[in-house]
Parts: structure tokens; C-alpha cells; sequence
């Protein structure tokens, strides 16, 4: 399946590649890259020789009729790994398990530091529980990736992808042996999280945006739900406004005897 999807999206988008050379021929390491996009998890294996297993969503697995059965092998075949996300903590605790047990198979585990898909194109804070707790963990090198112009495919609300060439930066290997048994420092894990994202914004050329992704997607749900409310409440105004000019009218019309 890999084979096929990965040949497939070659063939259609010929994505470009620099850093091929810092992917380790075997044992383990971890590709920590930026996230534009629902594709990157697939163009970025589609370029490596070696399987690369990210975490997603169990939904993506566990739906029921064909489609669902289509989706789950789908995902299965590009070396994604479903993880329970009901919950905040549990999640969490079982996405580093789970990266854990990939890297100890000496296999590559890729995650994206930031948590969720950039709202705007700019790089985010990256999350320090996941990444620099697996890394100290399992001792594995981090290798920064740069998912260059993802985002352009397909911008949400478009259906159908845009063939266009994205690109991938892989930057060199970063070794936290110096912090190995640290992994419940939580300023340790910020120092570790910190020089992966630094190394990222170098290789993306991306704005760095000192805040998280999410928190910043809630600014802007609220923002959009604020400008709908006032949209709305203007609206309601416009017809209120119309109504009174249509009875003021009528009734100068029956003073003046129509």
C-alpha cells in the first residue's frame, strides 16, 4: 500500500526533497515536523525509502461501512497509528507510549510539535509533552522537518487538490543524550521542544508565533462567532429600521386619506 500511495503522490505532485541524506539507513530516530496540512503525513513518507508511523485519530479507523473500511486500510497502508483522543491527558499519555514502542522497534516515528495544523501558515510553540518526552525517553535522535507549501493543495473548504509541487526540508540529526533521565523536567523538556521548533522555523522560513496553535485557533473562533453575532445583530436591526419606515408610511398614507 505504501508503494502505491507513495508512487501515486510522486507521480501527481513530484514533491522536492533536501536532507534525504540525514534519514538514518536503520534504528530508530524521530521526525519532528512543522503541520500545514492534512497531506503532510503522507507526502512526507512518499519520499522516504524507510516506513515512517505518525499518530491518528481512532475515528479514522474505527468507522463503520465501506468508505470507513476504505479510509481505515487507506491509513493503515501509510504507516499511521490510531490513538484514542477522547480524552486530553490519556491522549496524550498514549500517543508517547505508542511512539515509544515504534522506536524501540527501531523503526522512525514521526510527530508534529505543535499539536494540530497551523491556522495561518506560521509556525507555532511547540507542545513539550509529547516530542522531548519520547526523545529523552528512547534516546532516539530528533531530525527537524520543513513541510514546505503543503497548505496550498488544498486549503480547507476545497474539495478537490491543487497538482502543485511541495517541497520537504530535513534538517540534520539533534542529539539530547546530555538530558537523558530527565524526561520529568518539564524545563528540560521546554529547552528540548524549544531547539527542535528553532531548528524548524530555520528550515521553513516560517513566522514564529510565540503562543500555541490552539490557543490561537480559539481566538479566531471566537473572533469568527463575535463578527457572526454582530453580523446578525445588524441585520436584525436592517429589518427592525424597514419595518418602522413601512408603518410610518402607512400611516401618513391613512392621515392624508390614502
Amino acid at each position: 500500500m505504501k508503494v502505491t500511495v507513495g508512487g501515486s503522490l510522486k507521480l501527481a505532485f513530484r514533491p522536492w526533497v533536501e536532507g534525504l541524506e540525514h534519514i538514518p539507513a536503520d534504528g530508530p530516530a524521530i521526525l519532528a515536523s512543522n503541520h500545514l496540512s492534512f497531506s503532510d503525513s503522507f507526502f512526507l513518507p512518499a519520499v522516504l525509502d524507510r516506513k515512517v508511523t505518525f499518530i491518528a485519530k481512532a475515528e479514522y479507523f474505527n468507522t463503520p461501512g465501506v468508505k470507513g473500511r476504505l479510509t481505515a486500510a487507506f491509513f493503515k497502508g501509510v504507516g499511521q497509528l490510531p490513538v484514542d483522543r477522547s480524552g486530553a491527558r490519556g491522549a496524550g499519555e498514549a500517543a508517547i507510549k505508542s511512539g515509544i514502542e515504534v522506536l524501540e522497534r527501531g523503526e522512525l516515528f514521526g510527530i508534529y510539535p505543535e499539536g494540530t495544523r497551523s491556522p495561518d501558515g506560521r509556525l507555532y510553540r511547540g507542545k513539550p509533552g509529547g516530542l522531548a518526552r519520547v526523545a529523552l525517553a528512547t534516546g532516539a535522535p530528533v531530525l527537524p522537518v520543513a513541510m514546505i507549501d503543503t497548505e496550498k493543495i488544498q486549503p480547507p473548504g476545497q474539495v478537490m487538490p491543487k497538482l502543485m509541487r511541495p517541497g520537504i526540508r530535513i534538517g540534520k540529526p539533534l542529539d539530547f543524550a546530555r538530558y537523558q533521565g530527565m524526561e520529568h523536567d518539564r524545563f528540560v523538556l521546554r529547552a528540548v521542544t524549544d531547539e527542535v521548533m528553532y531548528e524548524i522555523m530555520k528550515l521553513s522560513g516560517q513566522e514564529y508565533v510565540d503562543m500555541y496553535a490552539t490557543a490561537m485557533k480559539r481566538q479566531l473562533a471566537e473572533a469568527a462567532k463575535a463578527e457572526k453575532a454582530e453580523k446578525d445583530a445588524a441585520k436584525e436591526a436592517a429589518k427592525e429600521a424597514a419595518k418602522e419606515a413601512d408603518r410610518a408610511a402607512k400611516d401618513a398614507e391613512s392621515r392624508t386619506g390614502g
